[in-house]
């Protein structure tokens, strides 16, 4: 009987293969229970101190009582002379300010909208609050009937003919039907960013937005506009999803129904803001740089805890921490404090400008901008390979909740650092977030001391492992 060689070649290569998946998989549950022994006091040492001394929460209450800081402010000015005495106080290596030219937009007094013209609900007011970057009403009411447009999409549509000299109406909600909340909000935000614009192509007056927020209640949500400079600009404002269900039904019945609006918000020339940067010098690779950070400034509104105060002070406890608990890294943890995310981006546009004059090198940028909610995972931008050896991690870092690492977006701050191997966003738990972000719900008391705090133990042992292992 004949051999098939093609047959015994098979075989033996598929034996090899089965050899080396085996072989990998040992070397990667040894790597893995090697780093597990090798960090699991500090881990420990890291969670006890973080959730028995809760330094983070009671720095958060005392930024919270200066109040939201919409950078260029006085609240902002406050805020970012705190910070800079708290890393003193921790004793960094070094602390500096790195000046940022940032836009100045004032709400004012006046918001006021009401229901001009109907048969049952004349003069009912609406509960509104300007967008960021509006322009006014030039002390006078803008009046016009009401336009409702219920998917952002459907102005690709829409019969020019009759939208000249109407308010646009947004009233496209907050998916419910996604799980993953930031992915709702994506969907339905596009109509308070590019609403007024495309509304004025259209010959509209003013827009009126839904809030884009997963509460059902009648608080306004707010956040910026976009407007271009070919095109006039006009008022733009967030409305109580409550009365957008309110002003929606109106309409059904009467279609022709008017409203009044009144808003004093209005722009004045850039002034100067500062990111905030205190590190603790690495003491083998002080050149490697890892950045751990958010954004200081917040809107205008309830004081920003959530968004995001806490998640700074979480970035900032990871230096203190460090210091307190004596754990020198090898290479340099640089805390950076971002102004003005939230209408310009300046302060990240003037700290990558920075970095890459400067040639640094950055390992890693970890940032924490979704809230302080209970830890579930961190998303990353980088190589496959990075991700597999942060994986490696997970025994540890699932001692402070954190259940996955996995590709995926980080940060809008870190994303301006070029030639970072790793650019990762701290995911706490998504369900509550939509419920304050932006508005006046946005308080000290919406956060949880032992969910921050794990937060914080989660951040610390990332940056910790990836300073003494590298990426």
């Amino acid at each position: 009987m004949g051999v098939n060689l093609s047959s015994i070649k098979f075989f033996f290569l598929l034996i090899s293969i089965f050899v080396l998946i085996a072989t990998l998989i040992f070397n990667y549950q040894n790597s893995s229970k090697n780093i597990t022994s090798k960090y699991t006091n500090i881990t420990h040492s890291i969670i006890d101190y973080s959730l028995t001394e809760k330094v983070g929460h009671k720095w958060l209450k005392e930024l919270c009582a200066i109040g939201p800081r919409l950078s260029g402010s006085v609240e902002s000015e406050l805020a970012i002379n705190w910070a800079v005495n708290k890393f003193k106080e921790i004793n960094c290596d070094t602390v500096w300010l790195q000046p940022v030219m940032v836009p100045r937009w004032v709400r004012g007094i006046k918001e006021s909208a009401i229901i001009s013209k109907s048969q049952k609900f004349a003069e009912r007011k609406l509960n509104i609050s300007s967008l960021g970057g509006s322009v006014g009403t030039d002390s006078k009411n803008v009046t016009g009937q009401v336009l409702e447009i219920k998917k952002f999409e459907d102005l690709k549509n829409i019969d020019n003919s009759k939208t000249k000299g109407k308010i646009f109406f947004f009233n496209e909600p907050f998916d419910e039907t996604f799980s993953n909340t930031f992915e709702a909000y994506g969907k339905a935000v596009q109509q308070r960013v590019y609403g007024v614009d495309e509304a004025a192509k259209l010959g509209a007056i003013a827009v009126v937005v839904r809030s884009v927020t997963s509460k059902y209640d009648n608080i306004p949500h707010v956040g910026t506009l976009f407007y271009s400079d070919s095109v006039k600009r006009i008022p733009g404002v967030s409305i109580g999803v409550e009365d957008a269900d309110f002003l929606s039904n109106l309409l059904k019945e009467e279609p022709f129904a008017e409203i009044s609006l009144e808003i004093d918000c209005h722009t004045l020339p850039d002034v100067e803001s500062y990111n905030v940067i205190a590190e603790i010098r690495g003491n083998e690779l002080p050149e490697e740089i890892i950045v751990v950070g958010g954004h200081l400034d917040s809107w205008d509104k309830g004081c920003g805890a959530q968004d995001a105060a806490a998640p700074c002070i979480q970035t900032m406890e990871v230096l203190h921490q460090l210091k307190t608990l004596g754990l020198r890294p090898k290479r340099t943890i640089r805390c950076v404090l971002f102004t003005n995310e939230e209408n310009g981006l300046k302060g990240a546009i003037k700290y990558g400008e920075y970095s890459a004059v400067h040639k640094e090198k950055h390992v890693a940028a970890i940032e924490s901008d979704r809230g302080v909610f209970e830890p579930r995972g961190f998303y990353v931008e980088a190589e496959s390979e990075i991700i597999g050896k942060m994986e490696e991690w997970l025994p540890l870092l699932m001692e402070t909740k954190i259940d996955w690492i996995k590709k995926g977006g980080s940060g809008a701050d870190i994303s301006r650092i070029k030639g970072t191997s790793a650019k990762i966003g701290f995911a706490p738990d998504d369900q509550k977030y939509f419920d304050y972000h932006h508005s006046d719900n946005d308080i000290f008391e919406t956060v949880n001391p032992r969910e921050m705090q794990l937060g914080t133990a989660a951040i610390t042992l990332l940056a910790y492992l990836i300073s003494e292992e590298g990426l």
